[in-house]
């Protein structure tokens, strides 16, 4: 009789599923070998595959895990009786005779070595467990298995129960609301589990065309910031056995013995990373000079503005290209408009105690969301502050956020939180270095810059996260093919801070053209000047129609431009009615401020995977696992991307 598994408990029970060569899959949908109805089973939650002429069980990746004998498992050698829960059902491996697993001691011992013993095992901390951090984790897991070790610290989680989750803002945690553009140059070389959860139906959408950044002809997608941070702490949750997840900020004074016993430390808290700063000595500082006019190092203040745009997406992308002053990036109308502050607007951003009666400039320097309250006030609930320019609504910077309401059709009952964010872009001279030299008892540590701990990158373009996920694709890769058990030299990751700096040379100097301009004498300003000189203007009795007219001409280039990827670009009778309902100052201010340069945002692309190629014929590519797959695993065709644009001009 051959092997079997056996339901002993649930809908299941007396059933018998005999093992051959082919595998026994687990799992909800109909095609596997045993369907589980159980909603806390995967739709493919486990399989057993014959391996070295025994039978081992490997967990697919499933949310609620696969357990042995009360044990979470990844994979496992069975052995006769061994009981298997999975979902609602319990099963049992039955083996015949005496040959429990139908191979010898030796075989067994074999495949155990194989499949648990992982040799040498990566010692990684991670600090800062946003996307980036997430992210770095969950590719290190699926490239390199049980060769690795992880633990992701960030003071914005909390424990519930089991599962660490994230705070809520009653525990003084604001999750971003905001939509996020990713490209596919980057999503398409994330493990195929993650795509697959962070793109389920209804959670994204295509709302820009595709262009340079777009590979294999998949488009941007669009999606929540706070649904993807949701979606990869709960994969994380799912890999506890090489994942530990500590719901705590990154204590360098009290992990430091920790630190230098591990391999690496990746440093992804953000752009006012702490832990980074106490290794100035180490990264070196940060240069001013290069993103600097007349001595005066340029930064913009943006007034975020959650909102429900009544207009279609054709429309909000044309309005958003034509011009410099605001962005929508919307998630099906919902998202964040974007506003582009002037200096003395800049000033206007505070907060104000009601009870006190004292200014605080907590929306400007945390940044803090203030959330509409029932009597229309915009209210902080971490400091309990009210927005003051929504409070004195004859403030300037107050009717100027009504004209871009009015711009993107929102009406002001949609207008349901406001933040802001200062973008302060700096020159990095390094992105990797050795924080403590190895010893007779620590290996040597390496540190790591990545996200906006590397490069904060300017909004207009939307290259931030884009940004920060092919650092944590390069580190990832560059890790799995640089261990080998023994201490990294610098000369293991000159791939990747290639890759670090290629990064920063690209978006950073295409940033900081969303930041400048020329004016008619050829001198370079910056933008939020032009904004300036287009208030001034437009309030001096300004010239609609002129205004209007000039608009009217970048909207039809640029219309031109898109409707071959664009459907339902709007005609020049309703973009002319549209721009009638906004005031002088506000034409004026839109006109000069310019529209978009595409032959910045254009051009070739940053594409980390010339870092991976094989070296010699014979060599596997880098980036793919130093070991053989776990059995049954399919390879990851997503890097198999393509090497240049895809030839399609941006918006």
């Amino acid at each position: 009789m051959p092997p079997a598994i056996v339901g002993s408990a649930g809908p299941l029970t007396g059933k018998r599923f005999p093992i051959g060569e082919a595998p026994i899959t687990f799992g909800r949908r109909d095609d596997n070998t045993v369907v589980i109805a159980s909603g806390r089973a995967s739709r493919l939650h486990a399989e057993v595959l014959r391996e070295a002429g025994g039978y081992v069980l490997h967990d697919r990746g499933s949310r609620n895990g696969t357990l042995v004998n009360g044990n979470r498992v990844t994979s496992h050698v069975l052995k006769q009786g061994d009981v298997i829960a999975i979902g609602d059902e319990t099963f049992s491996f039955e083996a015949p005779g005496e040959m429990e697993t139908i191979m010898d001691a030796l075989v067994i011992r074999s495949l155990i070595k194989s499949v648990v013993d992982p040799g040498p095992v990566l010692r990684v901390t991670i600090s800062g467990g946003g996307p980036v951090g997430l992210s770095l984790a969950l590719l290190l897991e699926n490239l390199m298995g049980q060769r690795v070790s992880i633990t992701l610290y960030d003071g914005r989680w909390t424990r519930d129960g089991s599962r660490v989750v994230w705070k809520d803002q009653s525990q003084g945690n604001v999750r971003r609301q905001q939509v996020v553009t990713i490209q596919s140059r980057q999503y398409l070389n994330l493990p195929e589990e993650v795509q697959a959860r962070l793109f389920s139906a209804g959670s994204y959408s295509e709302m820009w065309p595709a262009g340079p950044d777009s590979v294999r002809g998949f488009s941007p997608r669009n999606v929540r910031i706070a649904f993807v941070e949701d979606e990869l702490l709960d994969i994380a949750n799912e890999k506890s056995d090489r994942i530990r997840l500590v719901p705590a900020f990154f204590d360098l004074a009290e992990h430091r013995e920790t630190v230098a016993e591990d391999h690496v430390l990746a440093i992804c808290e953000g752009g006012r990373s702490r832990t980074r700063d106490l290794f100035t000595a180490k990264f070196g500082a940060a240069d001013t000079s290069i993103y600097s006019l007349e001595g005066r190092h340029i930064q913009d203040v943006v007034l975020g503005l959650r909102v429900k745009s009544d207009l279609s997406d054709p429309m909000t992308i044309l309005l958003t290209v034509a011009q410099n002053r605001f962005l929508l990036n919307a998630l099906r109308g919902e998202g964040f408009l974007n506003m582009r502050l002037t200096d003395d607007e800049a000033e206007e951003v505070i907060g104000i105690d009601p009870i006190r009666h004292v200014f605080e400039e907590c929306i400007a320097s945390r940044p803090c969301l203030m959330g509409r309250t029932d009597d229309g006030d915009f209210h902080c609930s971490t400091h309990g502050t009210l927005f003051l320019p929504a409070l004195v609504r004859s403030s300037a910077l107050w009717k100027r956020v009504m004209e871009g309401l009015v711009l993107f059709g929102v009406r002001e009952e949609n207008l349901s939180a406001v933040t802001a964010f200062r973008l302060d872009m700096v020159q990095r001279p390094r992105f990797t270095a050795q924080l403590y030299s190895p010893t007779s008892t620590t290996p040597g540590t390496y540190g790591f810059l990545l996200g906006d701990a590397a490069n904060a990158i300017h909004f207009w373009p939307g290259r931030g996260l884009n940004s920060g996920l092919a650092s944590a694709i390069s580190m990832a890769r560059s890790l799995n093919r640089a261990w080998h058990g023994r201490p990294f030299r610098d000369a293991d990751f000159i791939r990747h801070e290639a890759a670090m700096s290629m990064l920063q040379y690209r978006h950073k100097s295409r940033a900081w053209k969303a930041m400048v301009t020329t004016d008619e004498n050829g001198v370079t300003c910056a933008i939020k000047d032009k904004i300036v000189q287009g208030i001034k203007e437009g309030s001096e009795g300004p010239d609609k129609d002129a205004d209007i007219d000039a608009l009217m001409d970048e909207l039809r280039r640029i219309r031109s431009r898109l409707a071959p990827r664009i459907a339902g670009l709007p005609d020049d009778t309703v973009l002319v009615e549209h721009l009638r309902k906004l005031k002088g100052e506000t034409l004026r201010a839109l006109r000069v401020s310019g529209a978009w340069d595409t032959l910045v945002v254009g051009g070739e692309e940053v594409d980390i995977d010339i870092f991976d190629r094989p070296d010699s014929p014979e060599e596997p590519a880098a980036g793919a696992p130093t070991v053989a797959r776990r059995a049954g695993e399919r390879p990851d065709h997503t890097r198999l991307v393509a090497r240049k644009s895809s030839g399609s001009t941006p918006p």
